[in-house]
């Protein structure tokens, strides 16, 4: 009863907090501008956030913590220092100011919007548009999973009021207040994720004796063809798989409309240097924290779910399995953690999704007569719809659980929209050279790939049949998403070679945004003599 208590303040408190910012920011949403990219005067802080709590989301807390922790232990936690380091760090480092700056130079608040602009194409911005459409719907879905069993430590309520609730309170603030309300909830959620995973591991630690009382316990742990210490290895004991999960969850995000969206926002120079180091430190306690707590997942064997055959498990149980016999106190703090953490994604991927499918479909459709207020009236029912579809999938993945998981569902996402984007967007930002062609090209191969590995997930086909290497590669939509990005990163320049170059005067002019002079103080440039 004490939990159940405690829970129900802090989430009132919460919710509360949430509606609050939307009604206060609603005056930076009343143009198109306001609406999508607040006016692109966001500071450090709440931009790195934003950044930080749309990568991370009960995906990861719930789905990926405890597939990958449960799979490779502790060495799970090279996950999240991938996506701190190669996911925030990098991604802030080569994408942040050439994003910034070349988006402002040609008018460019979306991306497929970047790419219609960017290579002359109106065709090109409205596919890159029905991709966003299609793909981001099953990744929105899946924020709402992993949430039931939570929800069910403490509340005796069904599955579908808990959508309910958070499908509803995450559109009233961000159809009030846009990209501002969004940002400004991810900050405080954000707040709430990092002291919340701490409080988390410390809890899960001292529940198994402490850290060095914990490995010794995860070391006596027997795998094939381990007689112990597989869980606590460096590698863990299947390091190849180990990297592909690296590399999907981290170089994934350079291609992710609603993660390069915030670098849209940027206000300064200065906000680039700060938002970089917030980012990624923010990502090494969230996503480093996540797995790392994930990989004690096998000391909760025998609490865990699982599926017919007895041996594998439910992954979406496996943490919350390990929260069951935690303090009132820190089961309430996870609940608040890990809405925090799917409500800012949500609204993240709601905005991306609304104002891509308006401003790059039905703005060119209807043409000068759909003013800036019918625009942002038009987002904000898209944002309706999308949450929306995405409730009723999610409950009905929930009556259905055999049809796919949290992370199934996540991989075939992202795979799809960083094996379209990726290498059409980064080449866009820096060669001259890349084609329309070629970024036709990618779109097509990461969508066709990530739609084959659908087929075979959900029809429940073998991928062995296709072969030992093809097969090991689409055993998991994980690994052929990873194969989708590579490819696409070698596809784009080898095609750009054979296809038609953009007009050079027209290509000139748009890669002349870098080549503005500033001014800047001597402390961060040295002068010439």
């Amino acid at each position: 009863m004490t939990t159940k208590i405690i829970s129900a303040v802090m989430l009132i408190i919460f919710f509360t907090i949430m509606i609050i910012v939307g009604v206060i920011t609603r005056h930076k949403a009343r143009d198109v501008e306001g609406f999508v990219l607040g006016g692109r005067t966001a500071g450090p802080w709440i931009t790195a956030f934003a950044f930080g709590t749309s990568y991370f989301s009960a995906v990861i807390f719930v789905g990926y913590a405890g597939q990958f922790g449960w799979n490779f232990g502790l060495a799970s936690t090279w996950a999240g220092l991938g996506n701190a380091f190669i996911g925030s760090l990098l991604a802030w480092n080569i994408l942040g100011r050439r994003t910034r700056v070349m988006t402002q130079h040609i008018d460019a608040r979306t991306m497929p919007e970047f790419f219609g602009k960017r290579f002359s194409s109106a065709p090109m911005k409205v596919i890159a548009s029905v991709i966003v459409f299609i793909f981001l719907i099953p990744y929105t879905a899946s924020l709402y999973n992993g949430l039931s069993s939570l929800f069910g430590l403490v509340f005796n309520i069904p599955y579908w009021v808990v959508i309910a609730i958070m499908a509803v309170l995450t559109g009233l603030y961000v159809i009030f207040g846009g990209y501002m309300a969004t940002a400004i909830n991810d900050f405080i959620q954000g707040i709430i994720m990092i002291f919340g995973i701490a409080a988390v591991i410390f809890s899960v630690l001292h529940d198994n004796g402490g850290l060095v009382s914990s490995m010794q316990k995860l070391s006596a742990v027997e795998a094939d063809g381990w007689s112990g210490g597989a869980f606590t290895s460096f590698l863990g004991p299947d390091p190849l798989a180990l990297l592909f999960v690296v590399l999907l969850t981290s170089l994934g995000t350079w291609g992710l409309p609603q993660m390069v969206n915030k670098f849209y926002a940027i206000k300064s120079e200065g906000d680039i240097h700060k938002g970089t180091v917030i980012s990624t430190i923010f990502a090494i306690i969230v996503a480093g924290g996540c797995y790392f707590l994930g990989g004690f997942g096998r000391l909760y064997a025998d609490k865990v779910s699982y599926q017919s055959d007895g041996v594998t498990p439910l992954f979406d149980t496996i943490v919350p399995s390990m929260l069951g016999t935690l303090p009132a106190l820190v089961i309430a703090v996870v609940i608040v953690l890990v809405l925090s953490a799917s409500m800012s994604t949500l609204s993240s991927l709601v905005l991306t999704s609304s104002s891509t499918f308006t401003l790059d479909v039905i703005k060119p459709a209807a043409g000068e007569k759909l003013t800036e207020k019918k625009q942002v009236l038009i987002m904000r029912v898209f944002i309706l719809f999308f949450i929306v579809v995405s409730a009723v999938i999610a409950v009905i993945k929930d009556a259905h659980p055999e049809i796919t998981f949290i992370a199934q569902m996540m991989g075939v996402s992202w795979g799809a929209l960083a094996g379209a984007f990726l290498a059409p967007f980064l080449y866009g930002l820096y060669w001259k050279g890349t084609t329309k062609a070629a970024c036709y090209v990618s779109f097509f191969w990461g969508c066709a790939l990530m739609i084959f590995q659908m087929v075979i997930s959900l029809g429940g086909l073998d991928p062995m049949t296709m072969g030992p290497v093809l097969g090991y590669l689409f055993s998991s939509s994980v690994r052929s998403g990873v194969i989708a990005m590579v490819g696409s990163l070698i596809i784009v320049p080898v095609v750009s070679l054979f296809t038609k170059k953009q007009d050079k005067k027209e290509v000139d002019g748009i890669f002349s945004c870098y080549d503005t002079q500033v001014v800047t103080d001597s402390k961060h440039q040295l002068a010439d003599n």
